[in-house]
């Protein structure tokens, strides 16, 4: 398990240990009040400790940018708690969010995201195949006037808009391999122009 994992486990089997022991002296009549009271202290004592932690997590990933942009031409994006590498780009001056995918072929768009990008899905041809987890689905294919990640801008990008349910677009290889290098290392996703 990891450090943060470990930590959450031994906060509940406290917090478990101190509830159930609450339950226990509840039930019993000849207890002195002074082990109760005892007892709701400790409990809200751990109760602070663990918001004070918890916030303390919170923070810091509140504080932690998205991506740093390096003199040397390099965008650093840092690995998100559920092991995926998240970057938003602009993509025809909308934000949208990418979950960045090695396995994808090209950049994929929800319909909403291309909604947003001011590309009406509804008069898209859907004459493309893509084979996915969830199966077969139909793709249009369009092209981006401009994306921007950080300083960098592309133009005239390739992309399709999947006519299926998707719940992220995709920052596939089609995008990434406008990249000289592109590295994964010490959890962090390293593009480099």
């Amino acid at each position: 398990m990891a450090d943060i994992e470990t930590g959450q486990l031994i906060y509940l089997v406290v917090l478990l240990a101190m509830v159930g022991g609450w339950f226990f002296m509840q039930s019993r009549a000849g207890l002195n009040r002074t082990l109760q009271y005892a007892a709701v202290w400790g409990m809200i004592f751990i109760g602070g400790a663990a918001a004070v932690g918890l916030w303390q997590d919170i923070s810091r990933d509140a504080r932690t940018p998205q991506i740093s942009v390096t003199g040397a031409g390099q965008i650093i994006v840092p690995r998100a708690r559920d092991g995926h590498y998240y970057l938003s780009l602009e993509v025809n001056d909308a934000p949208i969010r990418f979950v960045v995918d090695t396995g994808a072929t090209d950049m994929v768009l929800t319909q909403r995201d291309a909604a947003r990008a001011g590309i009406n899905p509804q008069d898209l041809s859907y004459l493309g195949r893509a084979n996915t987890a969830n199966g077969e689905v139909r793709t249009a294919f369009v092209r981006l006037e401009e994306v921007r990640l950080g300083e960098v801008t592309d133009r005239d990008v390739p992309a399709v808009v999947n006519e299926g349910v998707m719940e992220q677009s995709l920052l596939g290889m089609g995008y990434l391999q406008r990249w000289g290098r592109i590295e994964i290392s010490g959890g962090e996703l390293i593009l480099t122009r």
